[in-house]
């Protein structure tokens, strides 16, 4: 009897698991291998090394782990497979798992940025762009309590050019435009 109620139970628990909504992770892990993807993974201490930053920078950066690019160009009018795939990250950004910070609309382009955490510590932030004519960007950047004014500090500073990334090769390119 115990036996069979242990197995129902393992049942109802594999039945659970594959009825829940995917994750942004494991969606990113699932295109790893993808070539219709451009891929690239930034450990969070590779950040920390550039002495053109101030304190505050490198405090901010000292609560980056890790950083998780996934990029979907649309090439040779492929246009099917980019819906589709910006359905399929739509539809895992639109979970309640993920909190919005900020959202753009255009008739042809889209971007939103996302959390997961706290609002002043937060874990995962999620940005996230498509154009119609050029595919879609997710930038994921995992952390322990990042806090949104300092991230956003930090991305304008990049943006000027005071911090030199040229040291990421492929990071420039992929955010190019």
């Amino acid at each position: 009897m115990r036996r069979s109620i242990f197995i129902l139970w393992m049942v109802f628990a594999v039945v659970l698991n594959s009825c829940s909504n995917p994750s942004l992770q494991k969606y990113m892990v699932e295109k790893q291998d993808d070539a219709k993807f451009v891929k690239m993974d930034i450990s969070g201490s590779l950040l920390q090394n550039s002495s053109s930053m101030d304190i505050a920078q490198k405090e901010t950066l000292k609560t980056i782990r890790k950083i998780n690019v996934l990029a979907y160009p649309i090439q040779d009018n492929d246009t099917i497979n980019f819906e589709k795939e910006k359905a399929a990250i739509s539809n895992i950004l639109q979970s309640e798992t993920y909190k919005t910070l900020v959202y753009m609309n255009s008739p042809d382009r889209k971007a939103s940025l996302k959390y997961t955490g706290e609002e002043d510590a937060i874990d995962e932030l999620i940005l996230y762009g498509s154009d119609d004519s050029q595919g879609f960007a997710v930038l994921r950047i995992i952390g322990d309590n990042m806090r949104p004014d300092d991230m956003y500090q930090l991305m304008r500073t990049i943006q000027n050019g005071d911090i030199d990334i040229s040291q990421f090769p492929g990071f420039e390119k992929t955010f190019k435009d």
